[in-house]
């Protein structure tokens, strides 16, 4: 992405616009803060498509990974249940 000055742009505006393109964007700066983006229209492109091209969203894999045969973490007995609920049940 190429940054150019707001004064840039008022006096090469054909310049600018010609370094436009369809994968690059121009950023205008006001006192060396980024404060516009001239971009190309990009017909037919969804939100989630500028999202992913911003680099803002990753969409999810094709291929992901199985969900597990049974949840990980530790396994409790009834009466150990009991006594963590009876705990939590305590001085409220």
């Amino acid at each position: 992405m190429r940054m150019i000055t707001k004064r840039e742009l008022n006096q090469q505006t054909a310049t600018v616009l010609d370094q436009v393109t369809d994968a690059d964007d121009v950023v205008v700066t006001e006192r060396g803060k980024p404060r516009w983006r001239v971009s190309a229209v990009r017909d037919g492109e969804t939100a989630l498509e500028r999202l992913e091209r911003d680099g803002q969203y990753t969409p999810p894999s094709a291929d992901p990974a199985p969900w597990p045969d049974r949840p990980g973490g530790p396994t409790y007995t009834d009466a150990e249940v009991d006594a963590l609920l009876d705990e939590m049940a305590g001085d409220h």
